[in-house]
């Protein structure tokens, strides 16, 4: 099978994100603004929140016209909805949230790790929705990590903990209304995983930490890879312990308008999104 080319490497930007947290930004980052249909990648931790801190500075907050994908490495992550969800979440779990026509949600620390410290360390992926989606109705999915499918590397060396979509003969738990395939990968020193993919599919492959050489190129903590168009195969080769983030999907090629919290397809929707928030048409949350 041909390689994809590697057409460039993008070190997350380092942004403060209140309450002493820093996330990292590889998505949208200077002359790359999206990767169809992924909008935006941020990368929290690994960091130690202290006993009875502040939290995570995501109170109630809406959301339209895309979805949020949540991977959880380390401490736990608490959904809150205003269509009555609320689910925590630990490590090797996921939390995947379709805001459709609206939603308002919040993130936070469960009460215990709040009250007594610890690591954190999570991904959150915005999704794009095509146009004929943007207004469906809002759905949660939380994922534990007893329910992700588990495969092995030939080499045994590495697994890849599928979440989403069809890989190696296994087909991960969430229900992605576009066709999402995604998949946590972990590599020993010396492992090696080969992944097949369609031509016709965006890749988003970016390495939380560790170093390999993907398709020829070295890649440290971090990191973004991007490909050119073309090819089939991504191989993936760690010089020491390495995890990442693998997913793709097919893009929509349909105009893009954003705006904070909201995602649509012209400026007259995103006023339209603002005004059916402040009427509470996404619905109200109030947290304890």
């Amino acid at each position: 099978m041909p390689l994809k080319t590697v057409s460039r490497l993008i070190a997350a930007d380092a942004l403060p994100m209140g309450s002493g947290l820093v996330t990292y930004q590889p998505i949208p980052h200077a002359g790359l603004p999206h990767l169809d249909p992924f909008l935006l990648l941020h990368h929290t931790g690994p960091v130690a929140v202290p006993p009875g801190g502040p939290g995570l500075p995501f109170g109630p907050h809406p959301h339209r016209g895309f979805e949020t994908a949540t991977f959880i490495f380390a401490g736990d992550m608490h959904h809150h909805d205003s269509h009555g969800h609320r689910n925590t979440t630990y490590p090797g779990g996921a939390q995947w949230m379709t805001a459709g026509r609206g939603i308002v949600h919040s993130e936070g620390l469960s009460k215990d790790l709040q009250a007594e410290g610890g690591e954190i360390e999570y991904i959150q992926l915005w999704v794009n929705l095509p146009a004929r989606l943007k207004l469906v109705q809002p759905r949660y999915q939380g994922v534990d990590a007893a329910q992700v499918p588990r495969v092995d590397s030939p080499d045994g060396l590495g697994h890849a903990r599928v979440f989403a979509g069809p890989f190696g003969g296994v087909q991960g738990p969430v229900e992605s209304i576009t066709g999402i395939h995604a998949a946590t990968l972990a590599l020993q020193a010396g492992g090696e995983l080969r992944l097949e993919v369609s031509d016709d599919r965006t890749v988003l492959l970016y390495v939380l930490h560790g170093q390999a050489t993907v398709n020829g190129r070295e890649v440290g903590g971090r990191t973004l890879v991007e490909f050119a168009p073309g090819g089939t195969e991504i191989r993936v080769q760690a010089a020491l312990k390495t995890h990442l983030l693998y997913c793709t999907g097919r893009p929509f090629n349909e105009p893009l308008v954003a705006h904070g919290p909201f995602v649509m397809n012209s400026q007259a929707e995103i006023l339209e999104a603002v005004r059916d928030y402040q009427l509470g048409k996404m619905g109200v949350l109030v947290d304890e």
